[in-house]
């Protein structure tokens, strides 16, 4: 650890300094790490991380730890990413998650512990760091651009619409089940609309769907695929497009989630399965591309992460490859 200078960037709205620092001295306790070398940079309501980030990098920090929820992760990963694509490299420091959100998709994915903040933290401090692509997603919101990363997905449709429609007080009770008490009413607030997709090079095409999520990682709360080829670290980004409109529809997008695309490849043998790729049905299809350029006929809520930005009619996603090493 001689050569390493650790910052954390801490959400005060999840935990306090006092508990990261008694998780931090178990973790530190089993690498040799001195826990009075560390930078302390606290998150703002109106700068979720990237600032703090910023300050932990200038101040030398090597291993930027991100303890919060997925705002916070996407916050200092954001800063990184972009730090790193300045200077021609990658990331200028490397990312470490302590997950203390709701859904911790980042972490979940990457296969840190969740619950666990001193076995987050050991991770952080031993684990060998991998490089994983990030997405870049230009959206219009309010007549006004914006330009946001992901690590793990963005969209329109039933997943905007459950963080929108999901209680706060009652996301700090249950954690991530909150979102499915607000299912119901996500689904009758995705209506189908117009849509004019354009992947890479290709020409625009006009279809109809209620959903639109782009990828970069496969999975979400619960365990459930959304994504099944989805590989956070293959330069592509995956697309789920959805159209189910009524019972027979929404039966079909059911079967295609749950057990074509999840069942079935978990029963097949290793050999069956090996090179297999996501299977599309009538109500949902499964696309991968670098860029992808969508206009909607009417503003829809559009989400990076699990933040909702507002509505959109038009928005273009990016992917950065090796865009940042995340141990």
């Amino acid at each position: 650890m001689d050569t390493e200078r650790i910052g954390i960037v801490w959400n005060p709205s999840k935990t306090t300094r006092e508990e990261l620092e008694q998780a931090l001295a178990q973790a530190a306790a089993a690498v040799g790490l001195d826990p009075g070398t560390v930078l302390w940079e606290e998150t703002a309501e109106d700068d979720p991380g990237r600032g703090a980030a910023e300050r932990a990098v200038e101040g030398g920090a090597t291993v930027v730890i991100a303890a919060g929820g997925d705002g916070t992760v996407r916050a200092v990963a954001e800063h990184l990413a972009e730090s790193g694509s300045e200077s021609g490299s990658e990331s200028s420091a490397e990312l470490g998650i302590a997950p203390l959100g709701t859904g911790n998709l980042l972490a979940r994915n990457l296969e840190v512990p969740v619950g666990d903040l001193a076995a987050a933290l050991e991770r952080a401090l031993t684990a060998e760091a991998r490089a994983i692509d990030l997405g870049w997603a230009e959206v219009e919101i309010e007549g006004e651009q914006q330009r946001h990363a992901f690590a793990v997905m963005a969209g329109f449709g039933i997943d905007a619409h459950m963080i929108t429609e999901t209680d706060d007080d009652l996301k700090d009770r249950v954690g991530w089940l909150a979102y499915v008490e607000s299912l119901g009413r996500a689904v009758s607030a995705s209506e189908v609309i117009g849509i004019r997709l354009a992947l890479d090079d290709e020409a625009e095409t006009a279809s109809e769907a209620h959903t639109l999520i782009v990828g970069n990682c496969g999975s979400i709360q619960g365990g459930i695929t959304l994504l099944p080829d989805a590989d956070p670290s293959d330069g592509r980004l995956d697309l789920l497009l959805l159209d189910a409109d009524g019972i027979g529809g929404w039966l079909d997008t059911l079967r295609n989630l749950v057990w074509d695309n999840g069942l079935k490849r978990l029963f097949a043998s290793d050999d069956a399965s090996a090179g297999t790729t996501a299977e599309s049905s009538e109500s949902a299809a499964h696309l991968q591309a670098r860029r992808v350029r969508v206009e909607l006929d009417e503003p829809r809520a559009f989400e990076v992460d699990g933040d909702d930005l507002g509505e959109t009619t038009r928005f273009e996603i990016r992917i950065q490859p090796a865009a940042l090493r995340v141990r």
